[in-house]
Parts: structure tokens; C-alpha cells; sequence
């Protein structure tokens, strides 16, 4: 389950929702994920709501979100489900529930933002120039993404953690993408993980074909600003 503020009217929301639909397919092949839309940034009654809902209608085990409250992950634990919440490391208020949540190190921003204003003389289009154009955008790699610590509460931490470890080098080495023709799976042996790579087409809800089998990733303008479709096993409720 998913408790989004908006789905496919922003590409900020779409993408989200589709690379953690991806993520829950690495996984399981055949997981589904339900998308319950509150149509606002932040109401905390309406993210519980929409979490409960995704619980007792679609019985989902797992809930995730792109809204800021800790609610969806409130609701998780008071179900005796998982979730991964989104913006803060929400483990204190759902100890039993929470594994991780998107994060940014805004310090990584400001440090980037501060040099290019020492560089730019006052000059304000090459402070933008300095900051790669009019909205600024870094990954893993210039460590501003990021996830909070996994929950050492949960069953299977190390073996979780061992396998994110190794997809984040992929994704910061720029060997992988998440939005390309490559999925991922894994097999664990004897304590040891190993990543798979399977040329597959990146498809979206309709059955269209967005990414051809061993193709590149989406371009990033498209995950950034015009991605407007979900990928195949995410249905809005």
C-alpha cells in the first residue's frame, strides 16, 4: 500500500510510487501496489485514513508514503504490519513497523548552495548556472539521497541491509538505474548476497512498453518534471 499525496499529476509523486513499486518486485515478482491519493501535501487525519483503508479494503502487509506525517506508519504498527515512511526516520514512532525512509541531507545542499554563491560574484544566473539550473538535483552519489537507518527490529536486518548496501553502489556508481530495461533480484547463499541483473522491459499499468529489455533508464527530465504514468502493478484505489 501506498498513501500518496498526488499519483500522476506530479512527476515528483509518480516516480516515487513507481520506484518503490519497482523495489517491492525485486523482491516479489508478483507484488501489487495499492495507491490511496488524499489529494493535499499534508492533512495528518486524511494520511490515516487512507492508510487504515489500504489495511481493511486491499489487505496490504506492507505501507509506504509520500506525505510527511508518521501516521501511515502509526497505522502499520497498529495493524502489526511493516511500512517505510518518507522525509524523517520515522522508526521512534512506529518502533515495530518502520525499516526505513526516504531522506535528504539538506547539508549537502547548503555547502553546494553557499559555494556557488561565494563564486558567482553577485551574479545571479551564474548562481543558478552554479547550481546545475533552476531546481537543484543530487542522488546517492553526491550523498544528499538517502535512506534512514534500517530498523535493526526487524527480522532479517542483516540480510536486508547487505542487499541494500549492494544495490545503493549500484545506483551511485551509475551501473544501474531504476528506471531502465534491468531489473533486479537477488539470491542469498551462505550469508553472502548476490545481485541479478534480467534484461525486462520496463512496462507501464496500460501494458505499454516504456523501456525496451536492457535498455537505458528514463531520462531524468522525465523523472523530474513529465512522468506521468505507472508502471505495471501499481493500481490507484
Amino acid at each position: 500500500g501506498y498513501v500518496a499525496a498526488y499519483n500522476t499529476d506530479y512527476a515528483e509523486t509518480c516516480s516515487g510510487i513507481n520506484a518503490f513499486a519497482l523495489g517491492a518486485q525485486s523482491v516479489n515478482p508478483d507484488a501489487v501496489v495499492y495507491v490511496n491519493v488524499i489529494d493535499t501535501w499534508g492533512n495528518e487525519t486524511l494520511e490515516r485514513q487512507a492508510a487504515m483503508a489500504l489495511f481493511d479494503v486491499y489487505q496490504c502487509c506492507v505501507i509506504s508514503q509520500h506525505c510527511d506525517s508518521a501516521q501511515p506508519q502509526q497505522v502499520a504498527q497498529e495493524y502489526g504490519m511493516k511500512g517505510c515512511g518518507y522525509n524523517s526516520d520515522m522508526t521512534e514512532q512506529a518502533p515495530n513497523a518502520h525499516l526505513t525512509a526516504a531522506i535528504w541531507h539538506w547539508n549537502v545542499y547548503y555547502q553546494t548552495a553557499i559555494q556557488a554563491a561565494m563564486d558567482c560574484n553577485g551574479d545571479a544566473s551564474k548562481f543558478v548556472e552554479n547550481m546545475g539550473g533552476n531546481a537543484y538535483y543530487a542522488g546517492l552519489k553526491e550523498g544528499f539521497v538517502d535512506i534512514s537507518p534500517l530498523n535493526e527490529n526487524w527480522d532479517g536486518y542483516s540480510d536486508t541491509k547487505a542487499i541494500t548496501d549492494a544495490v545503493r553502489e549500484l545506483i551511485a556508481s551509475g551501473e544501474w538505474d531504476v528506471f531502465s530495461g534491468v531489473k533486479l533480484s537477488y539470491e542469498i547463499t551462505d550469508g553472502k548476497v548476490e545481485i541479478i541483473k534480467t534484461n525486462a522491459p520496463l512496462m507501464d499499468a496500460q501494458g505499454n512498453e516504456i523501456v525496451p529489455a536492457g535498455g537505458p533508464s528514463v531520462d531524468d527530465s522525465v523523472i523530474k518534471g513529465s512522468m506521468d504514468y505507472n508502471v505495471a502493478g501499481v493500481i490507484e484505489g
